[in-house]
Parts: C-alpha cells; sequence; structure tokens
C-alpha cells in the first residue's frame, strides 16, 4: 500500500496553500506536528473522503451548510447525552 502512495506522491503537484500547510508542519516539533497530522486524520475521517477546496473565503452557500452541519452535529451530540 506505501509503494502506491510514494508512486502517486512522485507524481503530485502540490498548490501554493499545500506547500504552505506543509512548510509549516515541518517547523513543528515532532510532538507537535503529530498532534497536527492527528487532527488533520480527524479532519479527513469526519469529511468521509469529500475533496478539500482551498479558498481564503467562504460563500453564503458555505457558510450555511457549515452552520447547518454544525447544528446538526451538536443535537445528535446532545440527544446522545455527550
Amino acid at each position: 500500500m506505501a509503494l502506491n502512495w510514494e508512486r502517486e506522491m512522485e507524481t503530485m503537484t502540490l498548490s501554493a496553500n499545500e506547500e504552505s500547510l506543509i512548510k509549516v508542519v515541518r517547523m513543528l516539533p515532532p510532538y507537535e506536528a503529530e498532534k497536527v497530522l492527528v487532527w488533520a486524520q480527524q479532519l479527513a475521517d469526519l469529511g468521509g473522503g469529500q475533496r478539500v477546496e482551498w479558498s481564503d473565503s467562504w460563500s453564503d452557500d458555505d457558510l450555511r451548510n457549515a452552520t447547518a452541519a454544525s447544528l446538526e452535529r451538536f443535537e445528535r451530540q446532545e440527544r446522545d447525552g455527550r
């Protein structure tokens, strides 16, 4: 499995935002970088495999969708007693 990932990385072109993110993570102490990677994986899991579109701004639709998803999650957690 790792071998396939390495082949994909050889041909992958990163955007400026992606390169910036990698640069920042590399500047962190190893234990802090690990925290960021775990957090990123948790976000990826929550996203259900959806592609992330980089943007410096949120559209009105983005804000509505984020608000609705946050409220749904909060209500679900309240029902589950978390």
